[in-house]
């Protein structure tokens, strides 16, 4: 039985499920979901994240957190956190930047968030040189000054989507007419978390909500303003969410999300605003929203190229720049992904991005 034919048979049984539920079947499934089958990385894969472009990302990422680290005193003890680590390589990246920074290794727990069995087994073979610890929940992270990157990671957090009618809203489902999964309209109701989006909106207007947002940051931010350390959320998305921006990718290509369930990718863009008001309310500061490529030229990715670049030539430096070009430059993913830096009110933020 495919995950279509499960799903078909689970509507038929109980009817119409959100949007959010589709998304957490077709991912995390234990038998057919995307991430627990599967490295998704990669030429290889279905879709390619910025580590896994240049090691520039990670080793500006990594000196970065070092940075915070020693500003907030070196503290002897941390967790060195990633969620969603993918192969590992952004957090081996940071590693290895960081390992003549003294006393940052001595101190980090290094701390991985992962659902996914198979890129478990991956990030051990990448990490092999290193001790890290998975957990299975951000409840998990140690009680200790946090250091935290999460690099497209709230993206594949399942969303439920609403259009708005009059001051009411229809909640988007996904069906079935006995052997395609269609998209449906559920009953008008009101919801009160989207009572603040009617000042926005208009009918006809498409809405998404990501329930499990704000616990996970607000859980994040309050342990930084109790212990201290920061947090870099890097991902694609703005400051508020208007539209359907659900999206699957296959083999490097956008298509139909309802088509052949946990063969693709299913992403959302980030609710930038969400993630800022958790950490507010956690009594957490938060920096403004950044451009990835503001944000890494800012810690000197063009000087780094250059460096690289110096001993190379022939397609070698012709990689390195199109590397450097599709992380940095506003037309590739230097303006679509952001930057949002959470660190304690009584410290600096984290180098490259402003308060």
């Amino acid at each position: 039985m495919t995950l279509k034919d499960h799903l078909l048979r689970r509507i038929r049984e109980h009817g119409p499920m959100t949007v959010a539920d589709y998304m957490n079947a077709c991912l995390l499934h234990p038998i057919h979901g995307y991430y627990t089958t599967r490295d998704p990385l990669g030429a290889q894969g279905d879709f390619i994240t910025a580590p896994e472009i240049s090691q520039m990302f990670g080793e500006l990422v990594g000196l970065c957190l070092a940075q915070s680290w020693i500003g907030q005193g070196q503290p002897a003890r941390i967790a060195l956190a990633e969620l969603g680590p993918g192969r590992g390589t952004l957090m081996a990246d940071i590693l290895r930047a960081t390992r003549n920074v003294p006393g940052f290794h001595d101190a980090a727990e290094i701390t991985l968030l992962e659902a996914s069995p198979a890129l478990r087994h991956i990030q051990s073979e990448t990490l092999r040189d290193h001790t890290p610890r998975w957990i299975d929940a951000i409840d998990d992270l140690p009680d200790l000054p946090l250091f935290l990157v999460a690099n497209e990671f709230f993206d594949a957090l399942p969303i439920r989507q609403f259009l708005r009618e009059g001051s009411s809203w229809r909640e988007r489902l996904v069906g079935g007419d006995g052997t395609s999964l269609t998209f449906g309209l559920g009953p008008q109701t009101a919801q009160p978390a989207l009572s603040e989006r009617l000042s926005d909106t208009q009918d006809g207007d498409l809405v998404e909500l990501c329930s499990a947002t704000a616990p996970m940051l607000g859980f994040i931010a309050g342990q930084i303003t109790r212990h201290g350390g920061v947090a870099m959320i890097i991902d694609y998305g703005d400051w508020r969410s208007l539209g359907d921006t659900l999206q699957a990718v296959r083999s490097h290509e956008v298509t139909d999300p309802l088509k052949d369930p946990g063969q693709a990718d299913l992403t959302a863009h980030v609710d930038f605003e969400t993630l800022a008001l958790a950490a507010k309310a956690a009594g957490c500061a938060y920096t403004k929203l950044t451009p990835q490529g503001v944000f890494l030229e800012r810690l000197g990715i063009t000087g780094r190229a250059r460096s690289l670049a110096a001993p190379l030539g022939g397609s070698q430096l012709e990689t390195l720049v199109a590397a450097h070009r599709r992380l940095t430059h506003p037309d590739e993913m230097g303006n679509l992904f952001k930057v949002l830096g959470l660190y304690p009110p009584n410290a600096a933020p984290p180098p490259g991005l402003e308060p």
